[in-house]
């Protein structure tokens, strides 16, 4: 099971007043529900009233809609998708493509991104993942806490007042 020696993210003190926007790719309804929703209890577990929820086409165009909402001044991002395996190498190119065009987009902005992209070989590992009743894992809750976790750790170290 992924997750073993994983820290408890729970409610974020200090979050409150913080911006975030949840991004969402459109494919696999069900998996990304589950995803959405465990992201928006983290957010609303650590009080963050000012969410904003963008749908994007599929993971790949996650790290675009994330530049845009990084210079868009919110505090922290939360990219959600799914990528089942499949015959070909498209599933390498999309997942690549996407953990590095969301690392560079938070290294370029400095602003946290939540990563709650699932990378599985079939659709059972992503609904385990998922937070839905009977999932082992949350992991769309874990990006959101960790984003936010993430924003309050560096709020000291703005450059803004």
């Amino acid at each position: 099971m992924t997750g073993k020696g994983a820290p408890e993210l729970t409610m974020v003190e200090g979050a409150t007043g913080l911006r975030v926007a949840v991004i969402a790719s459109e494919w696999h309804p069900a998996v990304m529900a589950g995803l959405i929703d465990g992201a928006h209890r983290a957010l609303r577990d650590s009080q963050v009233a000012d969410i904003t929820e963008v749908r994007v086409p599929g993971t790949f165009e996650l790290p675009v809609a994330a530049a845009r909402l990084a210079q868009a001044g919110f505090d922290a991002l939360v990219a959600l998708g799914v990528v089942i395996r499949g015959a070909t190498p498209h599933f390498d190119y999309v997942c690549q493509a996407a953990a590095t065009g969301l690392t560079l987009v938070a290294q370029r902005t400095g602003v946290p991104i939540g990563f709650g992209v699932l990378t599985c070989d079939d659709d059972e590992q992503a609904l385990d993942r998922a937070g839905l009743p009977g999932s082992s894992e949350d992991k769309g809750y874990q990006a959101a806490a960790a984003a936010l976790a993430t924003a309050v750790t560096l709020l000291p170290y703005s450059r803004c007042p």
